[in-house]
Protein backbone atom coordinates (compact mmCIF):
# COMPACT_ATOMS: atom_id res chain seq x y z
CA UNK A 1 0.00 0.00 0.00
CA UNK A 2 2.60 2.09 0.93
CA UNK A 3 3.97 1.93 -3.05
CA UNK A 4 1.29 2.60 -4.01
CA UNK A 5 0.56 5.67 -2.24
CA UNK A 6 4.08 7.35 -3.42
CA UNK A 7 3.38 6.03 -7.14
CA UNK A 8 0.17 8.40 -6.39
CA UNK A 9 1.72 10.92 -4.93
CA UNK A 10 4.30 11.06 -7.97
CA UNK A 11 1.84 11.51 -10.94
CA UNK A 12 -0.19 13.87 -8.98
CA UNK A 13 3.37 16.09 -8.89
CA UNK A 14 4.17 14.96 -12.41
CA UNK A 15 0.72 16.66 -13.60
CA UNK A 16 1.27 19.67 -11.62
CA UNK A 17 4.53 20.52 -13.17
CA UNK A 18 2.72 19.88 -16.45
CA UNK A 19 -0.10 22.51 -15.40
CA UNK A 20 2.70 24.66 -14.63
CA UNK A 21 4.32 24.66 -17.86
CA UNK A 22 1.70 24.76 -19.63
CA UNK A 23 2.22 25.41 -23.28
CA UNK A 24 -0.25 28.33 -24.76
CA UNK A 25 0.18 29.85 -28.12
CA UNK A 26 -2.67 32.82 -28.69
CA UNK A 27 -3.08 34.63 -32.02
CA UNK A 28 -5.17 37.89 -31.35
CA UNK A 29 -6.05 39.66 -34.38
CA UNK A 30 -6.05 43.96 -33.82
CA UNK A 31 -7.35 46.37 -36.53
CA UNK A 32 -3.75 47.17 -37.73
CA UNK A 33 -1.84 44.46 -36.58
CA UNK A 34 -1.72 40.94 -35.50
CA UNK A 35 -0.56 39.66 -31.56
CA UNK A 36 0.93 36.56 -31.10
CA UNK A 37 1.56 35.46 -27.61
CA UNK A 38 3.55 32.54 -26.78
CA UNK A 39 3.76 31.20 -23.05
CA UNK A 40 6.43 28.23 -22.53
CA UNK A 41 6.29 27.75 -26.44
CA UNK A 42 8.48 24.58 -28.04
CA UNK A 43 11.40 25.74 -30.71
CA UNK A 44 9.26 24.73 -33.96
CA UNK A 45 6.63 27.02 -32.08
CA UNK A 46 8.97 30.02 -32.39
CA UNK A 47 11.03 28.89 -36.07
CA UNK A 48 7.38 28.78 -37.72
CA UNK A 49 7.36 32.61 -36.84
CA UNK A 50 10.74 33.25 -38.00
CA UNK A 51 10.25 31.88 -41.44
CA UNK A 52 6.73 33.93 -41.05
CA UNK A 53 8.20 37.20 -40.32
CA UNK A 54 11.73 36.56 -40.85
CA UNK A 55 12.98 36.64 -37.48
CA UNK A 56 17.02 36.29 -37.34
CA UNK A 57 18.05 32.95 -36.20
CA UNK A 58 20.36 33.94 -33.28
CA UNK A 59 17.08 36.17 -31.56
CA UNK A 60 15.22 32.50 -32.01
CA UNK A 61 18.03 30.89 -29.91
CA UNK A 62 17.90 34.06 -27.46
CA UNK A 63 14.05 33.20 -26.93
CA UNK A 64 14.64 29.75 -26.16
CA UNK A 65 17.18 30.48 -23.32
CA UNK A 66 15.94 30.74 -20.30
CA UNK A 67 18.16 33.46 -19.15
CA UNK A 68 19.89 35.57 -21.40
CA UNK A 69 21.00 39.24 -20.71
CA UNK A 70 18.41 41.88 -21.78
CA UNK A 71 19.32 43.04 -25.21
CA UNK A 72 17.76 45.01 -28.71
CA UNK A 73 18.10 44.38 -32.27
CA UNK A 74 16.97 46.82 -34.48
CA UNK A 75 15.95 45.49 -38.21
CA UNK A 76 14.50 47.14 -41.13
CA UNK A 77 11.29 45.86 -40.67
CA UNK A 78 11.37 44.86 -37.32
CA UNK A 79 12.97 45.16 -33.66
CA UNK A 80 14.00 42.38 -31.06
CA UNK A 81 14.42 43.36 -27.83
CA UNK A 82 15.24 41.32 -24.03
CA UNK A 83 13.87 42.44 -21.03
CA UNK A 84 13.63 40.97 -17.63
CA UNK A 85 10.73 41.10 -14.80
CA UNK A 86 10.21 40.10 -11.52
CA UNK A 87 6.75 37.77 -11.18
CA UNK A 88 4.83 39.74 -8.06
CA UNK A 89 4.02 36.10 -6.66
CA UNK A 90 6.93 34.96 -5.40
CA UNK A 91 8.24 35.01 -1.70
CA UNK A 92 11.31 37.13 -0.80
CA UNK A 93 14.29 35.30 -0.81
CA UNK A 94 13.41 33.21 -3.92
CA UNK A 95 15.71 35.04 -6.45
CA UNK A 96 13.85 34.58 -9.68
CA UNK A 97 13.64 36.58 -13.12
CA UNK A 98 11.15 35.71 -15.41
CA UNK A 99 12.24 36.82 -19.38
CA UNK A 100 10.12 38.72 -22.16
CA UNK A 101 11.33 37.99 -25.83
CA UNK A 102 9.85 40.73 -28.16
CA UNK A 103 9.65 41.09 -31.85
CA UNK A 104 7.79 43.94 -33.11
CA UNK A 105 6.84 44.69 -36.78
CA UNK A 106 4.72 47.80 -37.89
CA UNK A 107 1.82 44.57 -38.58
CA UNK A 108 2.69 41.76 -36.12
CA UNK A 109 4.32 41.63 -32.32
CA UNK A 110 5.37 38.73 -31.07
CA UNK A 111 5.64 38.09 -27.35
CA UNK A 112 7.34 34.84 -25.61
CA UNK A 113 7.51 34.22 -22.11
CA UNK A 114 7.42 31.50 -19.51
CA UNK A 115 3.84 32.68 -18.37
CA UNK A 116 4.54 33.79 -14.89
CA UNK A 117 4.10 37.32 -15.65
CA UNK A 118 0.48 37.71 -14.69
CA UNK A 119 -0.09 41.28 -16.15
CA UNK A 120 0.41 40.34 -19.27
CA UNK A 121 -1.33 37.32 -18.92
CA UNK A 122 -3.89 39.12 -18.12
CA UNK A 123 -3.75 41.25 -20.83
CA UNK A 124 -3.92 38.58 -23.26
CA UNK A 125 -7.38 37.60 -21.56
CA UNK A 126 -8.58 40.76 -21.80
CA UNK A 127 -8.13 40.80 -25.81
CA UNK A 128 -8.98 37.54 -25.77
CA UNK A 129 -12.42 37.94 -23.89
CA UNK A 130 -14.72 41.00 -23.86
CA UNK A 131 -14.51 41.16 -19.99
CA UNK A 132 -12.90 44.80 -20.40
CA UNK A 133 -14.31 46.02 -23.90
CA UNK A 134 -12.93 49.30 -23.87
CA UNK A 135 -9.68 48.46 -22.74
CA UNK A 136 -9.12 46.19 -25.47
CA UNK A 137 -10.33 48.64 -27.61
CA UNK A 138 -7.38 51.02 -26.52
CA UNK A 139 -5.24 47.53 -26.29
CA UNK A 140 -6.04 46.69 -30.09
CA UNK A 141 -7.28 49.63 -31.93
CA UNK A 142 -3.96 51.67 -33.21
CA UNK A 143 -0.67 50.19 -33.57
CA UNK A 144 1.65 47.32 -32.21
CA UNK A 145 3.65 50.21 -30.60
CA UNK A 146 0.13 51.28 -28.63
CA UNK A 147 0.09 47.75 -27.27
CA UNK A 148 4.32 47.02 -26.47
CA UNK A 149 3.73 50.52 -24.19
CA UNK A 150 0.54 48.75 -22.60
CA UNK A 151 2.60 45.94 -21.67
CA UNK A 152 5.62 47.14 -20.81
CA UNK A 153 3.49 50.15 -18.68
CA UNK A 154 1.64 47.26 -17.09
CA UNK A 155 4.89 44.87 -15.96
CA UNK A 156 6.97 48.32 -14.78
CA UNK A 157 3.52 49.00 -12.25
CA UNK A 158 4.07 45.37 -11.39
CA UNK A 159 7.99 46.07 -10.51
CA UNK A 160 6.66 49.46 -8.44
CA UNK A 161 4.58 47.49 -6.48
CA UNK A 162 6.70 44.94 -5.81
CA UNK A 163 9.15 47.37 -5.04
CA UNK A 164 7.03 48.86 -2.39
CA UNK A 165 6.75 45.77 -0.78
CA UNK A 166 10.29 45.57 -0.35
CA UNK A 167 9.36 48.50 1.75
CA UNK A 168 6.59 46.81 3.75
CA UNK A 169 8.95 44.38 4.58
CA UNK A 170 11.81 46.55 5.77
CA UNK A 171 9.42 48.14 8.18
CA UNK A 172 8.45 45.10 9.76
CA UNK A 173 12.59 44.21 10.09
CA UNK A 174 13.08 47.16 12.22
CA UNK A 175 11.20 45.90 14.91
CA UNK A 176 13.20 42.54 14.42
CA UNK A 177 16.17 44.43 14.47
CA UNK A 178 15.94 45.91 17.72
CA UNK A 179 14.08 42.69 19.72
CA UNK A 180 17.28 40.50 20.75
CA UNK A 181 14.88 37.53 21.06
CA UNK A 182 14.63 36.89 17.53
CA UNK A 183 17.67 36.57 15.20
CA UNK A 184 17.59 38.55 12.00
CA UNK A 185 20.69 38.07 10.20
CA UNK A 186 19.06 35.36 7.76
CA UNK A 187 16.08 37.74 6.89
CA UNK A 188 18.75 40.75 6.46
CA UNK A 189 20.85 38.48 4.07
CA UNK A 190 17.66 37.57 2.10
CA UNK A 191 15.96 40.65 1.38
CA UNK A 192 19.59 42.51 0.74
CA UNK A 193 19.76 39.69 -2.11
CA UNK A 194 16.35 40.48 -3.39
CA UNK A 195 16.96 44.45 -3.51
CA UNK A 196 20.28 43.59 -5.07
CA UNK A 197 18.52 41.62 -7.56
CA UNK A 198 15.19 44.28 -8.24
CA UNK A 199 18.01 46.20 -8.80
CA UNK A 200 19.58 44.42 -11.98
CA UNK A 201 16.30 44.12 -13.55
CA UNK A 202 15.42 47.83 -13.05
CA UNK A 203 18.84 49.68 -13.90
CA UNK A 204 19.46 47.66 -17.26
CA UNK A 205 15.58 48.54 -17.86
CA UNK A 206 15.75 51.97 -18.28
CA UNK A 207 18.35 52.21 -20.76
CA UNK A 208 16.35 49.77 -22.68
CA UNK A 209 13.12 51.37 -22.52
CA UNK A 210 14.82 54.31 -23.94
CA UNK A 211 15.97 52.57 -26.65
CA UNK A 212 12.79 51.12 -27.61
CA UNK A 213 11.09 54.55 -27.61
CA UNK A 214 13.55 55.62 -30.14
CA UNK A 215 12.97 52.50 -32.33
CA UNK A 216 9.34 52.57 -31.97
CA UNK A 217 8.91 55.57 -34.16
CA UNK A 218 9.40 53.91 -36.62
CA UNK A 219 5.95 51.36 -36.69
CA UNK A 220 3.97 53.79 -35.49
CA UNK A 221 1.05 55.74 -37.06
CA UNK A 222 0.82 59.10 -37.07
CA UNK A 223 -1.82 59.39 -34.79
CA UNK A 224 0.54 58.25 -32.35
CA UNK A 225 2.84 60.88 -31.89
CA UNK A 226 2.05 61.18 -28.20
CA UNK A 227 3.39 57.85 -27.29
CA UNK A 228 6.98 58.90 -26.77
CA UNK A 229 5.50 61.33 -24.17
CA UNK A 230 3.52 57.72 -22.76
CA UNK A 231 7.12 55.84 -22.56
CA UNK A 232 8.24 58.71 -20.59
CA UNK A 233 5.93 58.14 -17.92
CA UNK A 234 7.10 54.67 -18.32
CA UNK A 235 10.51 56.48 -17.10
CA UNK A 236 9.68 57.94 -14.67
CA UNK A 237 7.83 55.01 -12.81
CA UNK A 238 11.46 52.99 -13.66
CA UNK A 239 13.26 56.30 -12.14
CA UNK A 240 10.77 55.58 -8.82
CA UNK A 241 11.78 51.66 -8.49
CA UNK A 242 15.79 52.31 -8.59
CA UNK A 243 14.81 55.09 -6.13
CA UNK A 244 13.12 53.11 -3.80
CA UNK A 245 15.74 50.36 -4.26
CA UNK A 246 18.44 52.62 -3.75
CA UNK A 247 16.78 53.83 -0.14
CA UNK A 248 15.78 50.28 0.62
CA UNK A 249 19.83 49.07 -0.09
CA UNK A 250 21.15 51.99 2.36
CA UNK A 251 18.19 51.51 5.10
CA UNK A 252 19.43 47.51 5.02
CA UNK A 253 23.28 48.53 5.75
CA UNK A 254 22.26 50.35 8.44
CA UNK A 255 19.68 47.56 9.66
CA UNK A 256 22.65 45.50 9.05
CA UNK A 257 25.26 47.76 10.84
CA UNK A 258 22.54 48.05 13.56
CA UNK A 259 22.16 44.11 13.95
CA UNK A 260 26.26 43.65 13.99
CA UNK A 261 26.22 46.48 16.64
CA UNK A 262 23.86 45.10 19.07
CA UNK A 263 24.99 41.22 18.57
CA UNK A 264 28.32 42.66 19.25
CA UNK A 265 27.09 44.32 22.42
CA UNK A 266 25.11 41.34 23.41
CA UNK A 267 28.46 39.40 23.64
CA UNK A 268 30.08 42.17 25.42
CA UNK A 269 27.57 42.17 28.25
CA UNK A 270 27.72 38.49 28.38
CA UNK A 271 31.61 38.03 28.60
CA UNK A 272 31.61 41.21 31.14
CA UNK A 273 29.23 39.38 32.95
CA UNK A 274 31.57 35.80 32.78
CA UNK A 275 34.74 37.78 33.65
CA UNK A 276 33.10 39.52 36.98
CA UNK A 277 32.27 36.11 37.93
CA UNK A 278 35.61 34.79 37.56
CA UNK A 279 37.12 37.40 39.31
CA UNK A 280 35.42 37.45 42.07
CA UNK A 281 35.87 33.39 42.47
CA UNK A 282 39.59 34.32 42.20
CA UNK A 283 39.84 34.69 46.25
CA UNK A 284 38.36 31.59 46.98
CA UNK A 285 40.02 29.82 44.49
CA UNK A 286 43.27 30.76 46.01
CA UNK A 287 42.08 30.08 49.72
CA UNK A 288 40.93 26.86 48.51
CA UNK A 289 44.17 26.29 46.81
CA UNK A 290 46.43 27.20 50.46
CA UNK A 291 43.41 24.67 52.31
CA UNK A 292 44.27 21.75 49.56
CA UNK A 293 47.93 21.28 50.73
CA UNK A 294 49.14 18.67 52.61
CA UNK A 295 50.40 21.32 55.54
CA UNK A 296 49.53 23.12 58.44
CA UNK A 297 47.46 26.25 58.60
CA UNK A 298 45.30 28.36 61.29
CA UNK A 299 42.20 26.45 61.34
CA UNK A 300 43.47 23.45 59.41
CA UNK A 301 42.67 19.85 60.88
CA UNK A 302 45.99 19.92 62.37
CA UNK A 303 45.30 22.90 64.80
CA UNK A 304 44.79 21.98 68.31
CA UNK A 305 42.90 25.84 68.69
CA UNK A 306 39.78 24.86 68.11
CA UNK A 307 37.78 28.87 68.25
CA UNK A 308 34.09 27.62 66.50
CA UNK A 309 33.93 24.16 66.95
CA UNK A 310 34.26 21.59 64.51
CA UNK A 311 33.45 23.66 61.62
CA UNK A 312 36.29 26.21 62.75
CA UNK A 313 38.31 25.21 58.93
CA UNK A 314 34.75 25.78 56.84
CA UNK A 315 34.12 29.12 58.15
CA UNK A 316 37.49 30.52 57.85
CA UNK A 317 37.49 29.87 54.66
CA UNK A 318 34.13 31.09 53.66
CA UNK A 319 34.94 34.54 55.65
CA UNK A 320 38.63 34.81 53.86
CA UNK A 321 36.63 34.05 50.69
CA UNK A 322 33.47 36.30 50.79
CA UNK A 323 35.67 39.53 52.19
CA UNK A 324 37.91 39.88 49.40
CA UNK A 325 34.99 39.06 46.95
CA UNK A 326 32.76 41.77 48.72
CA UNK A 327 35.27 44.96 48.79
CA UNK A 328 36.10 43.60 44.79
CA UNK A 329 32.73 43.71 44.04
CA UNK A 330 32.29 47.46 46.20
CA UNK A 331 34.92 48.58 43.59
CA UNK A 332 33.89 47.47 40.57
CA UNK A 333 30.89 49.02 41.53
CA UNK A 334 32.14 52.46 42.54
CA UNK A 335 34.17 51.93 39.17
CA UNK A 336 30.82 51.80 36.94
CA UNK A 337 32.05 48.32 35.32
CA UNK A 338 29.15 46.78 37.32
CA UNK A 339 25.78 48.75 36.32
CA UNK A 340 22.39 48.78 37.81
Amino acid sequence: MKEGFIRNRLRASRKSVEISIERKIESIQGEKFEWIDLQNPDRNDVEELAKKYNFNKLNIEDCMTKFELPKLDSYNDHFFVILHFSPLSQKIGISKNSQLSIFLGKDFIVTVHQGDLKPLVELVEICKTNSDQQRKNRLLGKSSGVLLHEIIDVLVDDLLHTSRKIIANLDEMEDQVFDEKKPVARSIALLRREINRLRRIANPLKKFVLEIAKNIKRFSEREDEELALFFDDIIDHIDKVIETLEESRETMEIYKDTDFVLSTEKTNKVLAVLTIIFTLAIPSTVIGTFYGMNVNLPGGIGDSSIILGPFTTFIIIILASAIPAIMMFIYFKKLGWISS
